[in-house]
């Protein structure tokens, strides 16, 4: 297993798969609730292969539950992570609802989270585990899906919220999403007022251009004026490519310089906020 890996059929499961994750740094517990890799947006650095637009299918509760229990027993007492994983990596750094498409998609998620809480506190070794939920936000104004955040907030949960522009249209261009920017910015009001929430934003060059200097401005004026209204954010998750992207606009992407990034994240941080950056 490795960062370049994050194949959803590794251990033969239909809702749980481990990754070696860059981010949080050790082997991360996914539980897809998207195997149909249907999804509401379509990123066009998505790595999902026959990604389609819609929405999580029925999800089989107790299927996913005793997936998650057993997996995660196979992890602290058994031979994966001797076998299967390198020795810095050897750690569980949380467990991501996460996968082929937006989890907050499934009916059911107020009670995956309720699941999760269940398995957790069937272990002391799992009680402070974070669970992450990495979401593009589109969501957050339904009821379950808010239910399901305050239920996060409550196992050590925190939202990764995608925010890849501020601009309309390159939301447009990046996410295949009409969402408005208002609507972004409220619902991050809303998910931030539910449970921690972390911006995350993928970065790359679009036909050998990084982000434009118009671009940088809005992303920055956003964050500002959310500050400003006291929304508290608990930091800006800023990442490169790192596996190659399953859509057709594949060969248009490439990293960001390392330089870029960097000087991009001082940007940001000197608005007040955490930054954390991933190569």
């Amino acid at each position: 297993m490795n960062i370049t890996d994050h194949s959803r059929d590794i251990v033969g499961l239909t809702y749980v798969y481990p990754v070696v994750s860059r981010r949080a740094g050790g082997i991360s517990i996914g539980i897809n609730l998207n195997p149909n890799s249907a999804c509401n947006w379509r990123c066009i650095y998505c790595q999902v292969p026959s990604l389609r637009r819609g929405s999580a299918p029925a999800i089989d509760l107790v299927k996913l539950e005793n997936e998650l229990y057993s997996f995660l027993q196979e992890i602290i007492h058994g031979s994966f992570m001797r076998e299967q994983v390198k020795l810095d990596a050897r750690r569980i750094s949380d467990i991501a609802l996460s996968g082929n498409g937006e989890p907050t998609s499934a009916k059911e998620f107020k009670q995956v989270v309720d699941i999760i809480r269940k398995v957790k506190l069937s272990s002391d070794l799992l009680k402070e585990l974070k669970v992450v939920l990495i979401t593009n936000g589109s969501l957050v104004g339904r009821a379950n899906v808010q239910e399901g955040l305050r239920c996060l907030a409550a196992i050590n949960g925190e939202i990764w919220f995608k925010l890849d522009s501020a601009i309309y249209e390159k939301r447009q261009q990046i996410n295949n999403t009409h969402i408005s920017t208002r609507q972004v910015y409220n619902n991050l009001k809303i998910s931030s007022s539910l449970c921690p929430t972390w911006i995350q934003t993928c970065l790359f060059k679009t036909d050998g251009n990084p982000p434009t200097k118009i671009e940088i401005k809005a992303y920055l004026e956003f964050i500002e004026k959310l500050l400003q209204e006291g929304t508290l954010i608990q930091g800006v998750l800023l990442y490169r490519l790192a596996r190659p992207s399953m859509q057709p606009e594949a060969l248009r992407l490439t990293k960001v310089t390392q330089t870029w990034i960097k000087s991009f994240g001082k940007e940001i941080n000197s608005l007040g906020l955490v930054v954390k950056i991933s190569m």
